[in-house]
């Protein structure tokens, strides 16, 4: 990240801004000094670049006195705002055009019922990639095709176990990026979508299970989504050759970390702990690093421990909360993980900095966060909320404010 006071690209540094803004306003250093309740001495070194403006109560001094926004200071420009723009709005308004079309899509001239499921199975293994890189307004411009595609494809080839896969697939990455945007019942929509396409097969319907528990948390059915992921965990250990699910551990240990936080989210301390700890010892069997980029899954040790983060945080135990998370972004695993996985983590345990009051660990971690991937920071309401927090609490560190700026929020 640029230093505060430094150069982002093309643009000059903060201090030469702030010269040639007081300079177009006829104002001499020692009468903005004196509205601004500084020195004439700290001005002039701030323009030279000697000094920097590191907190976020000084930049929005300093840019009321000018009169301009801190976003002119910052150097942010009005199109980083993803959130706040009609871009994101009119494609989840397409998505939920797309979720409700209970027809099944007509046939094209070139469809032809042993036409290859390859390049809409491309297609969405593409997106799958692009949400797992954390660029989720890319998918979420992808997914109206992508479900019709897929619909198509099921009518098509309605006995072939692949399109059933393809429509799971395409289903479960539409909840999840709506989960993210806070569009909680069309993810719940989207999942329920996913549940009833996997029929009775137990690794689709696992896979689907999962999409569904992040759903039903986000509505606040704690309950519900353990019920699910439990339910899931059960069907799987019922199939009679495990060895036919090539997502085996994965995936059960993906759903045990699911239910494990479903639990947390309702209060039931001894059944997280419980599904937490059959995670642990799925982890420690299997080992470090199980990744199906194809379903978006990931499983191992550090998946557990960040999980003991985020279950200790929902039972207010925000000490051991930020230990269990230092702990496991401390390793290389933790690199490994997938930016959107990574990124939405460091969203969520900002409530345990937050709770303890370390306001500076929670800027940080959003920080972090955007640097990882920019859409899990700027769309997701979790990361404003928390961002907000930070800035209502005090003088903030100018990265959070250029974050702050970008996203459009100011301290209220």
């Amino acid at each position: 990240m640029t230093r505060p006071g430094g150069r982002r690209g093309n643009e000059p540094p903060i201090g030469r801004r702030v010269a040639e803004l007081r300079a177009n306003r006829g104002m001499s250093q020692q009468v903005f000094a004196d509205r601004i309740g500084k020195s004439k001495s700290w001005v002039d070194k701030v323009e030279r670049g000697v000094r920097t403006l590191d907190r976020f109560s000084v930049i929005e001094t300093v840019a009321a006195t000018l009169g301009v926004a801190p976003t002119v200071l910052l150097g942010v420009k009005a199109q980083r705002r993803p959130a706040a723009g009609t871009d994101v709005g009119s494609a989840v308004e397409r998505v939920r055009e797309a979720l409700a079309r209970y027809d099944v899509p007509r046939l094209g001239s070139d469809d032809q019922p042993t036409s290859s499921l390859r390049q809409p199975a491309d297609q969405v293994g593409y997106a799958w990639t692009a949400y797992r890189s954390g660029h989720h307004v890319q998918v979420l411009r992808m997914l109206p095709d992508l479900l019709d595609d897929s619909r198509r494809a099921c009518r098509v080839r309605s006995e072939d176990t692949g399109a059933a896969d393809l429509l799971v697939r395409v289903y479960r990455l539409a909840a999840q990026v709506l989960v993210k945007l806070g569009e909680a019942d069309l993810a719940w929509l989207a999942a329920d979508r996913a549940m009833s396409a996997a029929a009775d097969d137990p690794r689709r319907a696992g896979l689907a299970a999962v999409s569904l528990a992040q759903a039903l948390r986000t509505l606040r059915r704690g309950r519900l989504a353990m019920g699910a992921a439990a339910a899931a965990v059960h069907r799987l250990d019922l199939v009679p050759s495990r060895t036919c699910l090539p997502e085996e551990p994965t995936l059960t240990g993906t759903l045990l970390t699911e239910a494990a936080l479903a639990a947390a989210s309702c209060g039931a301390v001894a059944a997280a702990a419980e599904f937490t700890e059959r995670a642990a010892q799925l982890a420690a069997t299997h080992g470090e690093g199980h990744h199906d980029e194809h379903d978006g899954i990931t499983f191992g040790p550090t998946t557990v421990e960040l999980t003991r983060a985020l279950t200790a945080m929902r039972f207010g135990d925000h000490y051991r909360a930020v230990t269990a998370h230092r702990l496991a972004t401390g390793g290389d695993a933790w690199h490994r993980l997938p930016a959107e996985h990574r990124a939405a983590h460091l969203i969520d345990i900002t409530r345990a900095h937050l709770d303890l009051g370390d306001y500076q660990g929670a800027g940080r971690a959003l920080v972090a966060a955007d640097g990882i991937a920019p859409a899990e920071a700027r769309l997701r309401p979790a990361a404003h909320a928390a961002l907000t927090a930070v800035l209502r609490a005090g003088p903030t560190a100018a990265d959070v404010a250029r974050l702050a700026a970008a996203i459009g929020l100011t301290r209220q």
